[in-house]
């Protein structure tokens, strides 16, 4: 199928379009919707009659933006009509929602008169936290605009103007630090001067261009000061009106540092290029087509051009989803009156500095595993990047206090931490573990210091104060891997094959020699890194060790079991995943250790996982599982959960409520447990799943994950005499960094 039918069938699915309305708010009952609507609503409506920002607390206005459009310019589109824009305006809907939890309402309004359509727009402001203008043709946008924030106290955005502009000023930004050039003596050639080339141009001066740098042309040519005596120009393109001879975009390019292409594919040829002063920022970005193709602008400059277009498929994408959905996201929740230039300006400049941070390996699979890494062909973040929402929002929060826009006070770290529970209760979950890491970090071992992912984590981890890492391997080899990165980062490194460690050789050969390992055994080991991080552990060099990322899980696992051991009175330690869901959190044991286990180490298991969970600031609950019901089946495999359960009940020193055997319905819906086995001791669905063995653990935790939408975060191992947690080989730098976090943890509470 072609792009087109694909792109039909898509929409047409039924339902068709790609919104919905759902309610957020439980109306399963009688009582719920005599709460929804009549007779209790009439409460929160006298509250707002009585105090109209009582609306932001009762109702959805606080997260509620409206898209409004009349047709009338739809990127490559043009004059298509309100009716026929709804498509666009729906799939902006989709990128407020996925990218920073925005409701909309798309508004296509059948309005050509500009008066008629203000006043529409403007009679909606009680239904709304903010207005985003899409697709309205200029000149018509710019006084649109212009009169709604005169009129309006909500935010009113025109996204194809400062959109555009903020986005592109972000890369401007990194590209001019790039090349080394100064933005106040930079020379500017703009093709184009409609919407968004005007918008674009009056930022750049609010970056820091000289407005008498910039040049502009349009289809007749260079804006000059004779054209607009003439009357030729608009009120808004007059202002970047110049006292030049009058000539073709070939002239304006020739020695400019900075093109900027918002105009009509192909009109830049590779001589217009050459023209340029040296190191050129070339920004072309007319969709499909560029105003010059990304493969000949390189050519024509032997490679010293940095480029960026509006194509996904190139380095450097110009994408207003960077934009939009943070700088509302900062601007609802500050209850911002408007989004003003210094909103703006914070944007850009937070949009920038995160190109300059490593980049989470979850966007780089995204975009074909590409190396990206600050420099000409990455000086813009991808869209799909989820940090965008933590360095955006805030710095545009932050903006409309320090300019006096917002209407309420607010804690940016607390925010943070809002913001993160927006995008998943596994993030909320983190944060309070990061908290607790923050106050106290440990001395953690990195026993795979020389991997790459491992060194880009160790950076995270000291940057984020939640560990003090030490990464064991080859120096030089390490050394060379973080100048390739790119990384400022000066780690503490042990190189197990220089140093001195005979005392880690006696101690390894104490712990073994009855085991069969000599001394010259011993000394050969000693050189393994798992080997020297479980000394280091355990003669008290180090306060937690990670490995786990290179080998298999058994094999990782076997050198801290044989060296650091289980904790006192416990036998085996076992491997937990925390699984996140939008409204609930689970802890599932065993995972990754025990293939069959008897009643003793389910109860042993039991106990460590509900010490773990309460890391987490959870109160356990915990459940033993199998396929029977207290008792409904009688067997040995049945026999043991419930001989656990009843193990745990018996034992004074267990402080939580827990019991089995039970099927997994039964310990994760209430009105089972309430209606059905109203007697278990669970009065709450349990948040502690025990499995009875190994498979049954490994196949509930990857089922859940990959059908049940749940995020994982571990495995966390659990039992051992001091704290080592064994990494899976697929896991990526956040999940190494989580597992830091929680290592930390574990050290303090020792």
């Amino acid at each position: 199928m072609s792009l087109d039918e694909d792109s039909l069938a898509y929409h047409c699915d039924d339902p068709p379009g790609k919104i919905e309305i759902r309610t957020t708010k439980s109306t399963s009952t009688q009582r719920d919707l005599s709460l929804a609507y009549s007779p209790g609503v009439a409460a929160p409506c006298r509250e707002i009659a009585d105090n109209g920002d009582d609306a932001y607390q009762y109702t959805a206005k606080a997260n509620l933006i409206g898209v409004v459009s009349n047709g009338s310019a739809v990127l490559g589109l043009g004059d298509i009509g309100a009716q026929a824009s709804k498509p666009v305006m729906e799939g902006k809907g989709v990128l407020f929602k996925r990218f920073a939890d925005i409701d909309v309402f798309d508004i296509e309004l059948d309005l050509d008169d500009l008066d008629a359509f203000v006043e529409s727009v403007a009679a909606m402001e009680p239904t709304f936290g903010g207005i985003n203008l899409e697709d309205i043709a200029a000149p018509d946008c710019f006084q649109i605009e212009e009169r709604l924030r005169e009129r309006m106290d909500i935010p009113v955005f025109h996204d194809d103007q400062h959109g555009t502009a903020i986005i592109t000023g972000a890369a401007l930004l990194n590209a001019a630090e790039l090349a080394g050039k100064d933005l106040e003596s930079i020379s500017v050639t703009f093709a184009g001067a409609g919407a968004a080339a005007l918008a674009t141009a009056q930022f750049f001066v609010s970056l820091g261009v000289t407005r008498e740098n910039i040049t502009m042309v349009d289809i007749d040519g260079i804006l000059t000061t004779e054209r607009a005596e003439a009357g030729d120009l608009d009120p808004y393109s007059r202002e970047f009106a110049r006292d030049v001879p009058e000539g073709e975009l070939a002239d304006a390019m020739i020695d400019a540092d900075v093109f900027v292409g918002l105009s009509v594919g192909g009109i830049v040829s590779p001589e217009m290029i050459q023209s340029m002063a040296a190191e050129p920022i070339v920004f072309a970005m007319a969709n499909p087509e560029p105003e010059i193709d990304y493969e000949t602008a390189k050519t024509a400059r032997e490679d010293d051009i940095i480029m960026a277009t509006g194509r996904s498929d190139y380095p450097n994408q110009v994408n207003n989803v960077l934009g939009f959905p943070f700088i509302f996201r900062g601007a609802l929740d500050a209850r911002a009156a408007e989004i003003n230039e210094n909103m703006k300006v914070a944007a850009a400049k937070a949009i920038a500095d995160l190109a300059k941070q490593d980049v989470p390996d979850a966007v780089r699979k995204a975009y074909g595993d590409q190396p990206l890494q600050f420099g000409p062909e990455y000086i813009i973040p991808k869209p799909l990047d989820p940090r965008v929402l933590f360095e955006v929002a805030p710095a545009v929060a932050r903006a409309a206090i320090d300019s006096g826009a917002a209407r309420i006070d607010m804690d940016i770290e607390t925010y943070v931490e809002r913001l993160e529970a927006r995008l998943g209760k596994s993030r909320e979950m983190m944060r309070t573990v990061f908290n607790k890491a923050q106050t106290e970090p440990k001395r953690l071992a990195l026993a795979e210091g020389g991997n790459e992912k491992i060194i880009r984590a160790a950076a995270q981890i000291e940057e984020r104060e939640v560990a003090r890492p030490v990464l064991i391997g080859d120096e030089a080899e390490i050394t060379t891997t973080i100048a390739d990165l790119g990384l400022e980062f000066d780690p503490e490194v042990v190189d197990p094959s220089t140093g001195e460690y005979d005392h880690y050789t006696e101690s390894l050969y104490e712990r073994r020699q009855r085991k069969g390992v000599t001394r010259t055994e011993a000394r050969e080991l000693i050189r393994d890194s798992n080997y020297f991080a479980s000394v280091m552990v355990e003669q008290g060099d180090a306060d937690a060790m990670l490995t786990g990322l290179t080998n298999h899980y058994p094999s990782a696992l076997r050198p801290p079991l044989q060296v650091i051991g289980t904790a006192p009175d416990t036998d085996y330690a076992a491997g937990v995943y925390m699984l996140t869901f939008k409204n609930r959190v689970v802890f599932l044991a065993d995972a990754t250790v025990n293939q069959d286990p008897n009643e003793d180490v389910l109860a042993e298991i039991t106990r460590h996982t509900a010490t773990l969970a309460r890391q987490f600031n959870v109160e356990p609950r915990a459940a033993l599982l199998s396929y029977s019901d207290f008792g409904s089946v009688d067997n040995e495999g049945t026999r043991k959960p419930r001989r656990a359960a009843q193990q745990l009940r018996n034992d004074p020193s267990v402080d939580f409520p827990v019991d089995g055997e039970m099927q997994a319905d039964t310990a994760v819906v209430e009105e089972l447990l309430e209606d059905t086995y109203e007697f278990a001791d669970l009065d709450e669905p349990a948040n502690v799943l025990v499995l009875p063995n190994l498979e049954a653990g490994n196949i509930c935790y990857k089922l859940l994950q990959r059908l049940g939408g749940a995020e994982a975060i571990g495995p966390m191992l659990v039992g051992m005499d001091r704290p080592v947690h064994v990494l899976q080989r697929d896991d990526d730098v956040a999940d190494i960094v989580n597992l830091a976090a929680v290592a930390t943890v574990d050290a303090q509470d020792e």
